[in-house]
């Protein structure tokens, strides 16, 4: 995809094991929360080292200069998308990025 142009992001949205405790936490005690939890969720969190250690090898294998990773701390939701949405602007600002030229002469265009 880089060699056709094409700008590649991704974002790994880092959530530390508190934080992840405290949330699940909050779906238990929180009616309105339950529909985000499973019981997969109580056991998956179990593995929570085996979980870290195989996204370092991800994140160090598939990380490129043209597609990098950019690892955001994410235990606070507003710092997380304004980390993720600077990274968006900063991209789409080094694209210098312009509208096409029109194939027409619009300045004989009318409309009736």
């Amino acid at each position: 995809m880089s060699e056709n142009h094409v700008t590649i992001l991704k974002f790994f949205l880092y959530i530390s094991e508190a934080e992840q405790k405290k949330r699940l936490q909050a779906r238990i005690e929180d009616p309105l929360k339950h529909w985000k939890i499973s019981e997969s969720d109580l056991q998956d969190s179990t593995y929570w080292d085996k979980y870290m250690a195989s996204y370092e090898k991800a994140l160090t294998r598939c990380s490129t200069p043209w597609a990098p990773w950019y690892v955001i701390p994410s235990n606070l939701k507003w710092f997380r998308s304004r980390a993720v949405a600077q990274i968006i602007v900063n991209t789409l600002e080094r694209m210098k990025l312009k509208f096409p030229e029109p194939k027409i002469d619009v300045s004989k265009l009318v409309v009736e």
